[in-house]
């Protein structure tokens, strides 16, 4: 007894105006909501987590699925820091009005600011009308041209070709020209481009360039029925321009994807001026003649 005594007067000594009874409990308490929290978050995430396979098949959009998980997990936090609130003496009623779903949304609102804000509803937008999604090629503004890695609350990430990640917020992605190459029909058409002097046989020219392509691998034929019925060629070759030293020829050359072709127009490239090295066709560029004068 004269223990259980001494424990108890312990216990109701004060530090700085609280008494170590409360204080201990208030740990406690906050540890026990700390603890729940992040075993509710784990729970949600092994959840999503296999919500999003099943017998070893995706059966959810992943975009979404991640989407949706970011909102419920902050959700979980915010409820989290209002509980701990309400541990709080005075605090009470700011922890009710977080509690009620109302409340939930005035709080988000007053807390976020407006960029955060329209970041959020920029993603809501990325999610729902889908000019991308994970996975997807795309190019931002004709300056950012990657795949899209992840979508979250804030912004958008992109893996580059230098594998560098790049993150744009939501707001802004919204409000730019994206060219996705994922979107629809993937196959794309590259534009081959070489000039020639003129003083050269446009159709031994042509006829060389169009040999070059037809041997590339990633070549595809993209000719409709009707096109075929009417001999059109598969590589389409014509003269785009007639410039100060060159007669530019295009040729239309198409691929399965938009990597395909790329890579493919590398390859014609080379390939291009080197058979016109050995058929002595002229690729033509500026050059100057400098004349010193001697006083």
């Amino acid at each position: 007894n004269q223990n259980a005594m001494n424990i108890n007067e312990m216990l109701n000594m004060e530090v700085f105006g609280l008494s170590i009874r409360w204080i201990v409990v208030f740990l406690i308490k906050g540890f026990l909501i700390y603890v729940f929290v992040r075993i509710l978050n784990a729970f949600i995430k092994y959840l999503f987590n296999r919500s999003q396979r099943k017998r070893g098949r995706i059966v959810f959009d992943e975009t979404k699925i991640s989407f949706i998980r970011q909102i419920i997990t902050t959700a979980v936090y915010i409820i989290g820091v209002a509980a701990f609130l309400s541990l709080i003496p005075g605090m009470e009623k700011v922890s009710n009005s977080i509690l009620a779903s109302a409340g939930i949304m005035a709080m988000a609102v007053g807390l976020a600011s407006q960029e955060a804000l329209s970041n959020i509803v920029g993603g809501l937008f990325i999610i729902f009308s889908r000019p991308f999604k994970v996975g997807d090629f795309i190019q931002v503004d004709n300056v950012i041209v990657g795949t899209v890695k992840e979508i979250t609350l804030r912004h958008t990430v992109i893996q580059n070709a230098e594998n560098r990640m790049i993150l744009i917020p939501n707001n802004k992605i919204n409000s730019s020209t994206i060219v996705n190459s994922s979107y629809g029909e993937t196959t794309t058409c590259s534009f081959i481009e070489v000039g020639v002097s003129y003083t050269t046989d446009l159709g031994h020219a042509i006829d060389v360039m169009r040999d070059e392509i037809m041997k590339h691998p990633m070549l595809i034929d993209h000719r409709t029925d009707e096109e075929k019925a009417n001999n059109v060629p598969q590589v389409v070759i014509r003269v785009i321009n007639l410039g100060d030293s060159a007669i530019t020829l295009r040729a239309w050359a198409w691929a399965s994807t938009t990597g395909n072709a790329f890579a493919m127009k590398c390859d014609l490239l080379r390939a291009i001026k080197e058979r016109f090295d050995v058929e002595k066709i002229e690729i033509p560029y500026p050059y100057y003649n400098q004349i010193i004068m001697k006083a």
